[in-house]
């Protein structure tokens, strides 16, 4: 959290003239000036420094998703019941039009794809109001795992909040499966609504 803090106020053009007024002020007294500006960037270098080497410690914090250690959830996906559907997860990011991870039955989620709904047949399990009340508005069903019914169309669409062409699923039914599966993709996974980082390994 830290760290994203800190990467945001280094780069955002707010706090760049923050920065630009204060050293203005700071240069009427030019030792004053040499030694503030000396401590505070060792300080940003090792906040910085620790952001990078992090991972899950740095950047995004330690797990937060709880769920099965990797072999029991591997044992369960292998012997996952099969059809003509794919189990869907829902990963819900603030200001993004993406739905979900799909993958096929008995497939790693590392082999999930990240898509985009075609509504036309059937809408999102969670088309509701961006502002309703806590639990049932748009997202409320982060990480919920689904059985999706439909079909890739073939198209690819440019979601713009997350600048990615993503593939375009034709949803025309959805069961709904676990509200609480747990981690995605590794037992590490840490999830923040404002940041694109699950993601499947390569």
């Amino acid at each position: 959290m830290l760290c994203g803090i800190i990467t945001r106020l280094v780069y955002t053009t707010q706090n760049a003239q923050a920065l630009l007024d204060l050293t203005e002020v700071l240069t009427k007294d030019h030792a004053m000036w040499k030694h503030v500006i000396l401590f505070a960037s060792g300080v940003l270098a090792m906040l910085l420094g620790s952001c990078a080497t992090g991972g899950y410690s740095g950047t995004y914090g330690s797990p937060n998703m709880g769920g099965p250690p990797a072999e029991v959830r591997a044992a369960k996906i292998a012997s996952e019941p099969t059809g003509n559907f794919f189990y869907g997860r829902r990963y819900y990011v603030e200001k993004t039009r993406f739905w979900g991870y799909l993958r096929k039955p008995r497939q790693s989620a590392n082999t999930a794809r990240l898509v985009v709904f075609n509504e036309s047949k059937k809408q999102n399990p969670d088309r509701l109001p961006e502002t309703g009340p806590v639990g049932n508005r748009y997202g409320f069903d982060q990480n919920f795992e689904y059985k999706i019914y439909g079909y890739y169309t073939g198209d690819k669409v440019y979601e713009i909040n997350s600048n990615q062409i993503l593939p375009e699923f034709m949803l025309t039914r959805y069961e709904l499966v676990n509200r609480n599966p747990g981690w995605l993709f590794s037992p590490r996974d840490h999830y923040n609504s404002k940041f694109i980082n699950l993601r499947p390994s390569l």
